[in-house]
């Protein structure tokens, strides 16, 4: 039963990381006003993203550990970097692969 929940935890983190994309897509356009730059469908929709996946990942946290919660929540790091390179055309250096990479082995550490 934990295992579903570390599944639904992840999958959350993703949403999360795509819910950053489109962020960050919204802010590389111009807009008339402030307000719009706000205000637009980009934005609300990238923040609902955010939102709902937060609430199911406290859901999750009924059953997770604190602990184990945080070691899963840092995948989001090595999701936007992937998301990043996948969607934005972004490349990534050197230092973001040793960051992943120290990302990854950290999790494997902390798991074992």
């Amino acid at each position: 039963m934990m295992t579903a929940y570390i599944v639904i935890f992840l999958l959350c983190s993703l949403i999360s990381s795509f819910s950053q994309i489109l962020l960050k897509t919204a802010a590389k356009q111009q807009y008339p006003s402030w307000i719009r730059e706000y205000m637009n469908v980009r934005v609300i929709s990238a923040y609902a993203i955010f939102f709902v996946a937060t609430l199911i990942t406290v859901y999750c946290y009924k059953v997770l550990p604190l602990s184990l919660g945080a070691m899963l929540e840092s995948s989001g790091y090595v999701f936007v970097t992937v998301l990043g390179y996948l969607i934005l055309k972004e490349r990534i250096s050197k230092n973001k692969l040793i960051g992943m990479a120290l990302v990854i082995i950290g999790v494997i550490v902390v798991a074992v």
